[in-house]
This record gives C-alpha cells, structure tokens and sequence, in this order.
C-alpha cells in the first residue's frame, strides 16, 4: 500500500479575524441594504470560523474589476502560495524535487493553462518528464479524491514519489452585490490556502520506515440525483456558488453507507476507527457527518479546529486536517477514515492505516 510521507498547509497573509473580514465584505455585497447586511453579520457569526487567511489585503477587493482581474490574482498569488506548500512537503518528506514521478494538482476557484503545477516543474526543479495531472471540477473532495488517484498511480508504480497539490483561493470569487443566501454563507465560510502531500509505493525506499499513514483503500461516489445542489455556476463576472441548504441532509442520508462499505472490505466497522478526518465542510456538515456515523462529540475536534482556524479551505481542507490529525499521534496500527463532499455530490473515502506498522 501506498505512504505518505508529509503533509504541508501554506496560508496567506496574516490571521483576519472574522468579524474583520464581515466588515469589510458586507458593503460589498449588501451595499445600503441593511436587511442583507444584518442577515450576512448573523450567518457569518455561526459559521464556526473565528479566523481566516485572505489572499489579498482586505481593503483590496473593493477593486476587483472582473472575472479576468480575479483569475490573474489566482494565478499570481496562487502559485506563490502553492510553491511554499510543496516546498514544505518535499522538506518535511525528505524528498528532492527531481524525484518526483506524478503531480497532481486539483483546484475550484481558478484556471490557468498552462496549469499552476506546470510553473512549479520549473520552479521547484522537477525533471522536465514529470508526469502531471491537472483537475478542475472535484471541489472540496479534491483533497480525498487526489489522495485515492495517487494511490491509484503507485499501485502500478509501486517504487514511485506522487505529489498532491491543492490550491484554492476561494475569497477571490467573491460577487460584488450578490445576495443569494448561498453567497452569504459562502463568504462567511471559505478561507484561502495551499496544501501538499508527498507520497511514496510500497517499494519506496522511505516507505518502511515512514511515520505517516499507509492508504489501503479509496472509495468514490456519485448520489444520484444531487447533481444541482453543489457546485458552481461560471459567467461572465466569474464563479457563483450553488450551495443548496439541503446538503446537510444529503450527507446525513448518504455517509454512513459509503463508509461501511469501504471499511468493509477490510473487515471492519465505524467503531473501530481511532480517527476521522473530515473536511471542514461547515458545522452543519460536521454534524451531519456525526450524527450519521454515531460518532463520539470529540470525533471531528481536528476538522473543527480547522474550521475555526482558516475557514473551509475547499479541497485543501482535508489536507489540512490530515495534518492537525497527525499531530495527535493516532494509535499505531489503527484504521482512520479521511472524507470528503464536493459537487456531483460526490463522496470520497480513503482508508489508511496510521503509523508506525510492521512490514
């Protein structure tokens, strides 16, 4: 089975508080309406977000032009931001750039082509065969879904080094004057940030003696009929958010199938997993996720402490309580279960086995 190695989280900027942040983004989209503002001031104060990191100073999006200038500051600053994630990654792996077999990049909130990972072949010194795969369209299950197609490539690469890059800079999509209720929560509960993982075959060198976790198995899914309630809508003044309020619901009904069945392929049951990381989809998602699985009250405490800390970071959240979750040192041998939602909806499970094991 497959290592990882490291998992890094970049932010940018400085930590804004929240409240900060609703000041500045309720004359934006509520303009003299005060009705709007109100209900924006009330729907960003039970996001669960106390801080979040923004990829422009605050007092600059007031001066956002259009879809092109928001796309040019994703690029520009995006990039920046992912190259220190993979940076940190590679460090912490102890792999050198050039090793690199597989790159594959997932983000939601901006395009490029040539894509971002193609500037950081170049930047980072990978070797200019480096296979490469851009994807755009998974949403927040992008961090869960890059994970299992990683995994996927080293089960027929087995001596191979993959890297997963996430990049969303998700305060870059905000819509001046919008005031769908979507929005609103959307702009209370996005945040801005870069995550990596390095990841190793079986065969690697380093796998044996890794102190992260070992990927067993991945599961995907498409509910039927959910195409409409997440995702965006692109048009000429960039991405609207489609965030139907039954997601939740969505999730509630659907989690606890896909996750049996994932953990039933290696013969085990919810109760037997130490941990769960969970992509800080929003605190109605995490209750959802709870409540379905019958999960302890301090169960999701990483992927809530990440949603407090730097907002839903879309697919690069699970990274990111990956490693918050790494950091409590799991039991040794034990199963975890890492999850993710995005639009389809789509449902993205990935087994691991956390470290260290034999063999």
């Amino acid at each position: 089975m497959s290592r990882v190695l490291a998992v890094a989280t970049a932010l940018p900027g400085p930590p804004r508080d929240q409240d900060a942040i609703t000041q500045v983004v309720a004359p934006l989209v509520a303009g003299d309406d005060a009705r709007t503002a109100g209900l924006l001031r009330r729907v960003h104060r039970s996001s669960g977000v106390r801080t979040r990191h923004l990829a422009l100073d605050p007092g600059e999006y007031a001066g956002i032009r259009d879809f092109g200038h928001a796309n040019d500051l994703y690029l520009a600053v995006g990039t920046d931001l992912a190259e220190r994630a993979v940076h940190e990654a590679l460090s912490g792996a102890g792999v050198h750039p050039a090793d690199v077999d597989l790159v594959l990049f997932t983000s939601v909130t901006g395009i490029g082509a040539p894509s971002v990972d193609a500037t950081l072949v170049g930047r980072l010194g990978m070797r200019d065969d480096v296979k490469r795969l851009p994807s755009f369209g998974l949403g927040c299950a992008g961090g869960a879904a890059g994970l299992a197609r990683v995994h996927d490539y080293l089960v027929g690469h087995p001596d191979g080094t993959a890297l997963l890059v996430c990049l969303e800079l998700c305060s870059l999509t905000l819509q001046h004057s919008d005031r769908d209720p979507a929005a609103l929560v959307a702009n209370g509960l996005f945040g801005d940030g870069a995550a990596a993982a390095v990841v190793v075959g079986p065969a690697h060198p380093a796998a044996a003696a890794a102190r992260g976790p070992r990927i067993e198995d991945t599961r995907s899914r498409l509910v039927p009929g959910t195409s409409g309630e997440l995702g965006w809508r692109i048009g000429a003044s960039g991405f609207r958010i489609v965030l139907s309020a039954e997601v939740p619901d969505v999730v509630r009904a659907e989690v606890a199938t896909d996750v049996k069945r994932l953990l039933a392929g290696q013969g085990l049951e919810p109760r037997d997993v130490t941990r769960w990381v969970v992509h800080a989809g929003g605190p109605r998602i995490l209750d959802a996720v709870e409540e379905a699985l019958d999960l302890p009250a301090d169960a999701l405490d990483a992927s809530r402490e990440s949603l407090a800390a730097v907002g839903n970071l879309s697919s690069a959240s699970v990274l990111d309580v990956l490693g918050r979750t790494l950091r409590t040192d799991p039991p040794p041998g034990s199963p975890g279960v890492l999850l993710a939602f995005g639009p389809g909806v789509g449902v993205e499970t990935v087994l691991l086995r956390w470290s260290p094991t034999e063999g």
